[in-house]
């Protein structure tokens, strides 16, 4: 718990992390149908005392006690078993057990609910838990993902078979999933794959290595390979589900040489798996496996990006937190102006992942419903956040370690851990090049630039907004639309400027949906953050000009607690 006020290093442990964060509990209501939002409320709530509290303390430990790969037992018996730390299982009971946030997607009867709960339900509760934990929400979106993509695209007899052992609530029954995807001469050329799968009856036997494998000893995990005799490059790659035990319980014949020595997500295990003819079943048609496995891989991304607005939400409450309550120099610093501007660049790109996690969840509501413009919408929203969200994590969990001081330095207090696992978001599911890239094939293969900008412009309608500050998010969002489709149209010339676009694209989408979030939650203050983010993100600005004193709204946005102006007065450009 946190201790006495006057402690000079304060200490925000024990904090309830939904209750601290009065813009989470006035967004929701946005993006849940109320009922749906009253029913989850002491949810919401108690797993925000236990990411502050509980959690925190469990994945602090579990961080520094990585697990371990066991290859026989002590008495000689040739059978492999990851070893976790008792910490990480209990964290794996509260994730999987208590919220089933894998499942609720899935199917009815989580909290008691008769019904598979909205995505904007499970990225709430996720958002939570990632600002204690993170690498345990890899084995979550990876389960998660694996059970869409086999709903999906799997064999009924598939379906049936595995289906309940993934969504179980009852831990010693849970089958956890995975992707081995990586391959050492392929990574995220997937054409390149080289993995062997030879038919076998009903099944084929899979034969190669992959290079990383998170949850190396998941109950199932979806493998890309090329059946003998399929063509080269893209066409001759199918997906394969891979349980880790064969029908007669026997461990199948894959092997996990070494487990990775990571920079980040130390608590969950990374390993490489050799195939050594390992049975495994085909999902959906041969030769179609990327197709497929781009299900689950953009599921996934998704998922990378709550991540990503967890972990900066997290490093903004520290930040937040010891600038209120650390005093120097006869001040607490949040009453330093340079602190204040400090605190407002890690504030906005925290806010702006933020929305764009709820955006991205609605329309990927709307798009399983059968609605094909929100397909369109989700198939560009997901790689602009998974771009944007886990690059800008990158810069707000260091910058938020600077506040802390040299306390942030030092592996007893979180910032280490969110700094280390900040770092890993750019990179899983596709590097920042490759995730920029496929926002370009979202315009240029799949119409989802129209669909933008429908979206864009339907939410700019809804807004109040004063005349002076609406005509700039029109002729902003009017030109960034236009250069998007210029630069799409260019082909392969283009391509160099696809990291630009993609941040231009998430800064106005970010920018225009807070815009509506202000009028839904008749909040001066999110106006304002909006209209920033247009002026700090994406207009031009003379680094040798701007205002020569302190803007006075500065310290109101700071504070959540403030909202005393009309939405539709604020103009700041």
């Amino acid at each position: 718990m946190r201790q006495d006020q006057d402690h000079p290093v304060p200490d925000q442990h024990g904090v309830n992390l939904y209750d601290s964060d009065p813009d989470l509990g006035r967004l929701l209501p946005l993006y849940l149908p109320a009922s749906v939002l009253l029913h989850l409320q002491p949810h919401l709530q108690q797993l925000g005392a236990l990411a502050g509290g509980a959690l925190d303390t469990l994945a602090q430990t579990a961080d520094k006690h990585p697990p371990t790969l066991e290859h026989r037992t002590r008495s000689g018996i040739d059978a492999q078993r990851i070893v976790k730390h008792p910490a990480y299982v209990e964290m794996e009971r509260v994730a999987f057990s208590q919220y089933g946030l894998a499942a609720m997607s899935h199917r009815a009867g989580v909290f008691g609910w008769d019904t598979p709960l909205p995505a904007a339900a499970k990225y709430a509760l996720t958002y939570l838990f990632v600002q204690a934990e993170f690498g345990l929400c890899c084995p979550l979106s990876m389960t998660d993902s694996l059970t869409r993509t086999l709903r999906k695209f799997g064999a009924p007899d598939l379906v049936d078979r595995y289906l309940p052992n993934l969504t179980t609530q009852a831990f010693d029954d849970l089958s956890q999933g995975a992707m081995f995807m990586t391959e050492q001469g392929a990574g995220s050329d997937v054409a390149a794959t080289a993995t062997r799968a030879e038919p076998d009856g009903d099944a084929y036997k899979l034969y190669g290595d992959k290079w990383f494998c998170s949850n190396p000893d998941a109950g199932l995990a979806m493998v890309l390979a090329r059946i003998d005799g399929a063509p080269a490059g893209m066409k001759g790659v199918s997906l394969f589900l891979l349980p880790r035990r064969r029908e007669d319980g026997s461990a199948n014949a894959y092997r996990i040489v070494r487990l990775k020595d990571k920079l980040g997500t130390r608590s969950m295990a990374s390993g490489e798996i050799r195939l050594e003819g390992a049975r495994a079943f085909l999902v959906g048609e041969a030769g179609r496996g990327f197709q497929q496995m781009a299900d689950m891989v953009n599921n996934s991304r998704l998922s990378n990006g709550v991540r990503a607005a967890g972990l900066m939400r997290r490093a903004v409450s520290e930040a937040l937190f010891i600038a209120r309550e650390r005093r120097a120099f006869g001040k607490r610093l949040v009453d330093m102006p340079l602190m204040r501007r400090q605190l407002l660049k890690l504030l906005l790109p925290a806010e702006q992942a933020r929305t764009m996690v709820f955006q991205t969840a609605e329309a990927l509501r709307r798009s399983d419903a059968g609605d094909q413009a929100a397909h369109a919408l989700v198939r560009i929203l997901t790689p602009l956040i998974k771009f944007r969200a886990c690059r800008d994590a990158r810069q707000v969990t260091g910058d938020a370690m600077e506040v802390r001081g040299g306390c942030g330095y030092i592996e007893d207090w979180a910032d280490p851990r969110l700094v280390r696992d900040a770092h890993l978001g750019s990179i899983w599911e596709g590097t920042s090049n490759i995730v920029a890239l496929d926002v370009l094939r979202a315009i240029r293969r799949e119409a989802s630039l129209p669909a933008l900008a429908t979206h864009l412009r339907g939410l700019l309608a809804q807004t109040p907004l004063h005349s002076g500050a609406r005509q700039v998010f029109e002729d902003t969002l009017s030109r960034a639309l236009a250069r998007a489709d210029r630069v799409a149209a260019s082909g392969d010339a283009g391509d160099a400027l696809a990291r630009q676009v993609g941040s231009s694209l998430y800064h106005l989408t970010t920018a225009v949906a807070m815009a509506w979030e202000a009028g839904g939650m008749q909040s001066a203050r999110r106006m304002q953050l909006a209209q920033l983010v247009l002026r700090q993100r994406v207009l031009p600005q003379d680094p040798l000009g701007g205002d020569d004193a302190e803007p006075a709204w500065l310290p109101g946005l700071l504070d959540p607690a403030r909202d005393d102006r009309e939405v539709v007065a604020v103009n700041l450009f």
